[in-house]
């Protein structure tokens, strides 16, 4: 043991002077960097990021967009040098053209593997685009067709459960908490054929509970992660998951909870779907989703077409990847792998959406009512609108667009340059000397802060009133300005999902999912502000609370029936 503690401080001492000796050449070596314009640097130790990155940091953000523009010199952690740009052609080049040029930084990848295994968010390169591959059938618009069952009959129990507790006429309640459930017990049944919450019982799974402390367990690791690279290149994976338990910090033994929880509940719920699966069509019939989870789609082996039609989503993750060939079959832990980072990104986003467009809504009751009466008007006498209506309806998309737009829930995104590749530009930037460049070249090892939510809300495409929340601009023909920007963006122009190979790969997913709720609720309840203000905090993901002091991530607002006449 002594011999082998030996080994592991002396790979930990050269590969952490090896690391300072980099830092040390970035800090104070020449850069082509050095003659973009930014901001002074506030702080050796976070530069300007711990004021582009703290909780209230929307107002510093807006300044450096009037300031500087959609390119800007940052200082990043150590005097490091950070680029960050929303401009349209930069930002295409980022995601798509150079995108395995602009990959992942190391820590957000080790950090996500560390916490969901090898799921799309920990892979690059050809193992991320064969599990893009293998799953990009299951999230098609056919195949959302066919969910569509799911996601309404999940919304109608949550109906009842809000219901339950509307007395007298009107009632507070934290729809954030109530987004949240449902946006896990979708995925969980949509995903993996297996029930999260039941909703009317106000019980959860401890597989969910886990889920949900993801975000708050990562955020405070932001310094920790820039470690992980060090730590994950020591011996074999059962040797750093033993190193990481000895790291006396709270935050970074959270995670290491989380993990084997999330890596159990998968085991086993992973174990059960393969085991229905060699049983038969009965077997999987009697599983929650009826086996058409995503899940089951990629464990099942060779079947007959019919027998997929008849079973739908859940199968088609197990399914597609027993019947592939033995080269592009994903092994067993990329599917566990699957399991978590599909269950955690598909619920900490749709439900921050969902609460966010119902406070929107409870702030805007004209928009609110003009909305109701196109949902009641499509569902007639029936129980559900059909997903080709529902997926159509004009006023639905653009409050959904609108909402997508102005609340982007993944802000920014970090890139790093594996080499020096030269980034084009829409519009020519005059540097520090004051000359003109139509170009910049972008050293290796470059940390590349893209600003989505800039993009989005950048009044030289979208107009003077990008700032504002206006569902009716999506009724009227797009200004030229954004059209011929072409923003790399998978959806409406929009970088809210982001774009090319690593685009999110669930938004079609998540917008059914978020059209199915609201025509649920919306046709059943009202929605009205609560006196107590909400504030949405920039971070990793944003996330709600009532002031800036409180630590709860919540969105109280008052509930109570449609009146029918």
């Amino acid at each position: 043991m002594g011999a082998l503690l030996e080994l592991v401080c002396v790979g930990l001492f050269s590969a952490a002077f090896w690391t300072l000796w980099t830092v040390v050449q970035r800090v104070f070596g020449k850069s082509h960097l050095d003659n973009i314009p930014g901001p002074r640097s506030q702080s050796f130790a976070t530069g300007n990021l711990g004021q582009y990155l703290a909780r209230n940091g929307w107002a510093y953000q807006q300044w450096l967009h009037n300031e500087y523009g959609p390119v800007v010199k940052l200082n990043g952690m150590f005097g490091t040098k950070v680029l960050y740009v929303y401009d349209p052609v930069a930002l295409s080049n980022i995601v798509v053209k150079d995108q395995y040029t602009y990959e992942e930084p190391q820590e957000f990848l080790h950090t996500m593997h560390l916490m969901l295994g090898d799921g799309l968010l920990a892979t690059i390169g050809e193992q991320h685009r064969k599990q893009r591959k293998m799953l990009n059938p299951v999230f098609s618009i056919n195949h959302m067709r066919h969910m569509t069952p799911i996601f309404y009959e999940i919304s109608r129990k949550l109906r009842e459960a809000i219901g339950r507790r509307i007395k007298g006429g009107q009632e507070e309640m934290d729809i954030l908490d109530w987004m949240a459930r449902t946006a896990l017990e979708v995925v969980g049944q949509a995903g993996l054929g297996c029930s999260f919450d039941p909703l009317i019982n106000d019980s959860a799974d401890q597989y969910g509970q886990a889920i949900k402390a993801i975000a708050p367990t990562i955020g405070p690791l932001r310094l920790a992660r820039m470690l992980l690279p060090l730590v994950m290149n020591i011996g074999s994976p059962k040797l750093r998951g033993w190193l990481f338990r000895l790291i006396p910090n709270k935050s970074i033994q959270r995670a290491c909870e989380i993990s084997d929880l999330l890596d159990e509940h998968s085991q086993r719920i992973f174990n059960e779907k393969k085991e229905a699966m060699e049983k038969g069509d009965n077997a999987v019939l009697h599983q929650i989703g009826e086996g058409k989870d995503i899940l089951s789609k990629l464990s099942k082996p060779p079947i007959q077409v019919s027998y997929v039609r008849d079973i739908g989503k859940q199968r088609l993750i197990v399914q597609a990847n027993m019947t592939a060939s033995e080269e592009d079959r994903l092994p067993d832990k990329e599917l566990l792998g699957q399991m978590s980072t599909f269950i955690f990104a598909g619920m900490e986003t749709t439900s921050g959406a969902l609460a966010h467009i119902l406070q929107l809504l409870s702030e805007n009751p004209d928009v609110q009512h003009k909305l109701r009466a196109e949902l009641l008007e499509a569902y007639g006498d029936a129980d559900e609108i059909p997903y080709d209506q529902l997926v159509e309806l004009p006023y639905l998309d653009a409050v959904c667009r609108e909402t997508m737009r102005l609340c982007v829930f993944l802000p920014f995104l970090f890139r790093e340059a594996r080499k020096d590749i030269v980034m084009p530009l829409s519009a020519p930037l005059r540097g520090v000397d004051g000359t003109l460049m139509h170009e910049i070249l972008v050293p290796k090892d470059t940390k590349v802060l893209l600003g989505l939510h800039a993009c989005n809300c950048n009044p030289a495409l979208w107009g003077l009133d990008a700032a504002e929340w206006k569902p009716e601009r999506w009724l009227a023909p797009l200004p030229e300005t954004l059209t011929d920007a072409h923003i790399p963006g998978v959806y409406s122009h929009l970088m809210s999902f982001l774009g090319g190979g690593r685009a999110c790969i669930g938004f079609k997913f998540s917008q059914l999912e978020m059209k199915v709720v609201l025509a649920t609720l919306l046709s059943s309840f009202t929605f009205a502000p609560s006196q107590r203000k909400i504030v949405w905090n920039v971070g990793g993901i944003q996330y709600p609370t009532v002031g800036l002091s409180s630590a709860k991530a919540e969105v109280p607002m008052k509930i109570g029936f449609v009146k029918t006449t």
